[in-house]
């Protein structure tokens, strides 16, 4: 704008000198010099609008597209932080939730195994302690096997000593059996007084 007032001051001053140079009036407007210079001027805007104020503009446009992308991409980053945020929180309390369940089960599965363990173990003590009573009663039934074979075999020897002959089998047998039936109505007389 400036631009102008320069021009048109330069114009006028160029008419002045003209009309002082030709004895002319102060003022006189020149209609060909008016249209060269509206013409130049329009040339000039043309000019500048083409080369200067185009460009310009169009930085300036590209420049507003990219600072509101820029707001747009910072408040969909927001969003999206926000979200994450909550899914992060949710995925948290899920695999809390998870690891609980998985606790319980594992610790009832514990729990489960520990009273099979317990109850297997019982059955155990209890086949090994009937297997201990059998043992013990053939044992029993075998010592006291021995003994009687034993407590026979002194009192035949005693027998022949007091009696002072040699024992024949059919009366060696008769006393033997004899004397069991003796010692083991003796040993059910004792049984049952201890009984």
């Amino acid at each position: 704008m400036d631009l102008l007032a320069i021009a048109s001051g330069v114009a006028q001053e160029a008419v002045r000198l003209t009309a002082e140079a030709e004895g002319e009036p102060l003022f006189q407007i020149n209609l060909f010099q008016v249209i060269i210079a509206a013409t130049n001027f329009v040339v000039f805007i043309a000019l500048i609008w083409t080369f200067a104020f185009k460009p310009i503009s169009r930085i300036l446009a590209d420049r507003k597209d990219r600072i509101e992308q820029g707001l747009k991409d910072a408040e969909q980053a927001r969003h999206d932080r926000e979200s994450a945020e909550s899914e992060r929180l949710a995925a948290l309390q899920e695999a809390r939730r998870e690891a609980n369940e998985i606790l319980a089960k594992a610790q009832k599965v514990a729990q489960d195994s520990r009273e099979a363990d317990i109850a297997a173990t019982k059955a155990e003590l209890e086949r090994l302690r009937e297997q201990a009573a059998v043992e013990i009663d053939s044992e029993k039934q075998r010592a006291i096997a021995e003994i009687r074979t034993e407590v026979a075999d002194l009192a035949l020897r005693a027998a022949s000593r007091v009696v002072g002959e040699t024992m024949n089998d059919d009366r060696q047998r008769r006393l033997v059996d004899e004397f069991l039936k003796e010692s083991a109505a003796g040993s059910g007389a004792a049984r049952d007084r201890s009984g």
